[in-house]
Formats: structure tokens, sequence, C-alpha cells
């Protein structure tokens, strides 16, 4: 029952993130997973490590100030390949890759919520991107994509917002390409302090916190499903101990893995 909870309150956030024009929070404290207070979309994003000129040549529409990192400048994509964004939300990833796979490449955004996966593709329509498309899916459950037919999976600080991380990384497992082809480079938080069960506020695990699992648990929950060669390629701190009265702290990580 809190496992359903906790998706209507995400879809309903995120929902309202998406139908908003100005800048808006969906956190109580700002810059977490979501939009900086009092500064624009683009300046949000750009804190968390987008390009500015990258962020000028895709729609402006898909650009929430959203995110804990940038996957993309760690994801080494080629021409042709085949990227599949968990968590697309409006598609600034989703428009940033398909620049880089080029016409003979497939971009395939996975998101949960219907505003969103709306605005994204009016976006895609809009601008006349032809190797893109959005489809609706719980990355947890089952991600509508099929079996060994991903290059690259990226995503950016959603895997935290799952109730059952395990699962969504077998997903990811089940739909890369095996044999070492298939590679997950996706940017999210841990914390030194996981909440439990009982002590869950929704309106924090919404943005992205109480759902965080420790650095040893997130890699733990990654080599369960499958995944070798896990390397931390960024970390960084997110909030200190000092926004917390029980003194955890949150950690931005990005995280490259293979498959086997």
């Amino acid at each position: 029952m809190q496992k359903e909870i906790l998706k209507k309150e995400i879809e309903k956030n995120y929902g309202k993130i998406a139908l908003e024009d100005n800048t808006i929070s969906c956190t109580p404290t700002p810059g977490v997973c979501c939009d900086i207070n009092n500064i624009s979309k683009d300046q949000a994003s750009i804190i968390i490590g987008y390009n500015e000129t990258e962020l000028k040549s895709i729609p402006k529409e898909s650009i929430l100030g959203l995110g804990c990192g940038t996957p993309l400048q760690f994801a080494d994509l080629n021409r042709g390949e085949t990227v599949v964004d968990l968590g697309a939300g409006a598609g600034i990833d989703v428009f940033l890759s398909s620049k880089m796979i080029g016409d003979e490449g497939r971009v395939i955004g996975i998101d949960m919520t219907d505003e969103m996966l709306e605005k994204a593709r009016k976006s895609a329509i809009k601008n006349n991107y032809k190797n893109v498309e959005f489809r609706k899916g719980d990355i947890e459950d089952r991600i509508p994509i099929e079996d060994n037919s991903a290059d690259v999976v990226i995503s950016n600080c959603v895997i935290n917002l799952t109730s059952n991380k395990t699962n969504a990384f077998k997903e990811v497992y089940r739909i890369l390409k095996k044999g070492s082809k298939g590679r997950m480079i996706i940017s999210d938080l841990i914390t030194t302090k996981e909440i439990s069960k009982d002590n869950i506020n929704t309106n924090n695990w919404c943005s992205c916190i109480d759902g965080a699992l420790t650095k040893e648990n997130y890699l733990k929950t990654i080599k369960d499903a499958g995944f070798q060669n896990i390397k931390i390629l960024n970390e960084k701190i997110y909030m200190d101990e000092s926004n917390f009265s029980d003194g955890r702290k949150i950690t931005s990580i990005t995280v490259r893995a293979i498959t086997n």
C-alpha cells in the first residue's frame, strides 16, 4: 500500500512540475533533485552541470532544472546507438542524446507521468526530432523495452524514487545488450543514513531524500542485478548534515556499470 501511495504522490508532484511555466520547487530544500529557488530553469541546469551552449540547442520546454548530475557527460555515446533514458521527464537528456547518436541511432525516453510525456512528445513533434520517442512505464515493474536491445541506459536522479531499487536495476540489466556491450550511466543521490519505512515522509521521498540508500547498499543493488565493473565516476556533497536534524548527508554520485 505504501508503495502505491508513494507512486501516486510522485506522479502528482512531477505532473505539477510539467504543467508549470515558471520555476517551482518540489522540495523543501532548494537544489535537491529539482528546481533551485529564485533562479531560472536554465541556471538550475547549469549549476547541476549541464553545458549552456548545449542547452540552447534543444527545446526550451524540455529544460526543467531537474536532476542531481549529468550522466551524459560520461556516457560516450556513439552514432547509431540505441539509448534509453529512465525518468526522461520533459526530454532534456533525450534531445541532447539524439544529437550525439545521429539519425541512424535511436533514443527512447521512459516516464510514468502523463503530463511529462505529453510535454516531451509535443516538443519532439514541434522541433522535428525523428530519432526519439517517449513511452510510459514504471521502471521498477517492467520497462517497456525489448530484452537485450539497448546499448546505453542513462538516468538522472530517478532510481532513488523507486521503492524497489534492485528490481529497477534488474530491469535495466534485462534491456541492455549483453557481453560487455551494454552500459549504464546514472546520476543519483545516496545518503549516510537510510530512513526506516516507519519514518518515511512522502514529501521527502518525492524530493529524492528519504528514498536514498547508503553508498554501500546502492552499489550492492547494482551488483545484485548482475552488473560488472561498477565505478563511481563523480561524487559531490549535495546536502550536508546542517540540513538534517539526524545528522545525515546526501551525496550526488554518477555511476557506470556494464553487462557481462
